[in-house]
């Protein structure tokens, strides 16, 4: 399975990543991608940028070389009502991270946090909802996924042996199983935090072959298929 994008890596604006919009772009170009979604962590990750780097993005050329840029946020779901961190305008891209939602909520409360989120219309992907330190009903998920039109993330990086993310590969297994079963498509994400990892979908490739997962399903794969699934005003395409 070949890919022409990647809908999740940062730069070193994230704070706790190493490389420019250039080294990005261009390690992206070099496998064979035609786009790199750049989705710097919103402000309540400690040590990221503020809301004006995000304002300000209009100012980034959408092509860097080959690549087609696509800008973005990875915004933080604050807690189980589906508050964001960023308001409409910059966002694409929502996740559950420990430092934001805080950890010890229950399945429930998990649950009606990625469905608040999931029914704001300019949310189009959610970001490895594959932490098993967040218990979520897959079933659940996958369903409102469809109902909403939002991409659920394939994410290599959580699939590291020294991720720090517990149980993902079951999970992501499990997710997209369901995902086959619901005709429900899906998009893949490096997460890259440095240049040579920008478009690296190691371990994405070899889940996606092992439970057979059927390639049109996979976004990624065609660009003009992605660009569907995404707000263009948000991404200044």
């Amino acid at each position: 399975m070949r890919f022409e994008a990647d809908t999740h890596s940062h730069t070193l604006a994230s704070g706790h990543a190493y490389s420019t919009i250039k080294e990005m772009a261009a390690a992206a170009e070099a496998k064979g991608l035609k786009a790199l979604a750049l989705t710097e962590h919103a402000p309540k990750m400690p040590g990221t940028c503020g809301l004006f780097y995000f304002q300000n993005l209009d100012v980034v050329p959408r092509k860097c070389g080959g690549i087609r840029l696509l800008m973005g946020a990875e915004v933080n779901i604050m807690d189980e009502t589906g508050r964001i961190d960023l308001p409409e305008s910059t966002c694409r891209d929502a996740s559950i991270h420990p430092p934001c939602y805080g950890m010890g909520h229950t399945e429930e409360e998990n649950m009606r946090a990625y469905e608040a989120v999931m029914k704001k219309p300019y949310i189009n992907i959610i970001g490895h909802p594959d932490d098993g330190r967040f218990q979520i009903d897959y079933e659940r998920l996958v369903k409102m996924a469809k109902e909403t039109g939002t991409l659920l993330e394939v994410n290599n990086s959580s699939m590291r042996p020294s991720s720090s993310r517990k149980g993902t590969r079951e999970n992501i297994l499990t997710m997209l199983d369901l995902c086959k079963q619901y005709d429900v498509p899906v998009t893949t994400g490096s997460d890259a935090h440095v240049d040579v990892d920008a478009g690296n979908f190691t371990y994405v490739k070899e889940v996606l072959k092992f439970c057979d997962f059927p390639e049109e399903l996979v976004v990624t794969t065609k660009f003009d298929v992605l660009k569907q699934y995404l707000n263009m005003n948000t991404f200044g395409m």
